[in-house]
């Protein structure tokens, strides 16, 4: 089953020679979710566990031993909001379900025209959503195999473009001790099509005659494909000085639709089971990239109420955009 979907990885996205970034549409799919995740520079398609692995690695679910919960919130560009929340339930001796939510905006502003610069008293807002189902099914004790169906809407006032995918993932946990592989295929699914009634205008069809009125046209825009996205990913985890304390590296491959080849990588310390540094370096070998190091940090609490308390950090560079801020709050039980 791995071997199937490292032949996918190859062969169902065709070498590119050129970027083709801004040809797609739902951009929002391509934001990583999980301060833990941006830590580690996104290189977690084989680290991935939890609530937070719906979106990178749907098989990273199929382990959980309890009811898990999380919530991200990332401060974005220009006032723009970044929210993920989901839920995990294992299904016992056999893997487990999850519920998640994205959602990607911005607050409503003041609709302004030319002689109404101070407003018109509408106002205008842009907002994206998808909401997933997962599905992890544990093969064997070390082959998981997993899947996120998702519906996804993307709206701009009163336009707006719905759309369906599927992701697809499988984790395998190798016989070397702490040798873990994933693989991942993101957004494969429909196109998304804008349509509503601020595509509808006024259009005389005939300037120069006087017996056609001023007529509604219907402006019909263009469909544009998801960013597809294929990652291949490998971590090692060794312990040190005892059990209660472990170092993690990752690398992950990746190959998307609209973009050329990158590679992401990671670096974890975890210490007495509680807390852990992390740092990262994304889009490695990428031309053109502006986010590059991160940094992050987290805590695990003791049991509270019969379950336990995590929280994460992660400080992310993008260059001349400056800083990103990410902030994961997860409960276990």
């Amino acid at each position: 089953m791995m071997l199937f979907f490292c032949l996918i990885f190859n062969a169902n996205i065709r070498s590119q020679s050129i970027s083709n970034v801004g040809t797609s549409a739902a951009s929002f799919l391509e934001m990583g979710v999980g301060a833990r995740a941006a830590g580690l520079g996104e290189a977690v398609v084989s680290l991935a566990q939890g609530v937070t692995a719906m979106y990178w690695n749907s098989a990273g679910i199929g382990r959980v031993t309890g009811l898990e919960v999380n919530f991200t919130y990332v401060d974005w560009f220009i006032d723009t909001r970044y929210i993920f929340a989901g839920f995990v339930a294992p299904i016992p001796g056999r893997g487990a379900i999850g519920l998640n939510v994205i959602s990607f905006g911005m607050d409503e502003q003041p609709v302004r025209l030319v002689g109404q610069e101070q407003g018109t008293g509408e106002f205008y807002g842009a907002q994206d959503i998808a909401i997933g189902v997962t599905l992890a099914i544990n093969l064997t004790n070390r082959f998981t195999f997993g899947f996120n169906g998702k519906y996804i809407r993307q709206q701009i006032w009163h336009t707006s473009a719905d759309g369906f995918a599927l992701d697809l993932g499988a984790l395998y946990i190798t016989q070397w001790d702490g040798l873990r592989m994933g693989v991942s295929i993101s957004n494969f699914g429909s196109s998304l099509k804008m349509s509503g009634r601020d595509l509808i205008n006024v259009l005389d069809p005939d300037g120069a005659n006087y017996g056609v009125d001023n007529i509604n046209v219907n402006y019909q825009t263009d469909a544009f494909d998801l960013p597809l996205i294929a990652r291949l990913g490998l971590s090692y985890t060794r312990s040190f000085f005892n059990d209660n304390s472990q170092i993690t590296i990752a690398t992950d491959f990746l190959h998307p639709s609209n973009d050329n080849e990158r590679v992401n990588m990671g670096l974890e310390i975890v210490l007495l089971k509680m807390i852990s540094i992390r740092a990262g370096y994304k889009s490695l070998f990428l031309r053109d990239h502006v986010s590059g190091l991160s940094l992050g940090a987290g805590v695990v609490t003791r049991k509270i109420g019969g379950g336990k308390l995590t929280l994460d950090y992660a400080y992310v560079d993008w260059g001349v955009l400056n800083e990103v801020h990410n902030l994961s709050l997860g409960l276990m039980f």
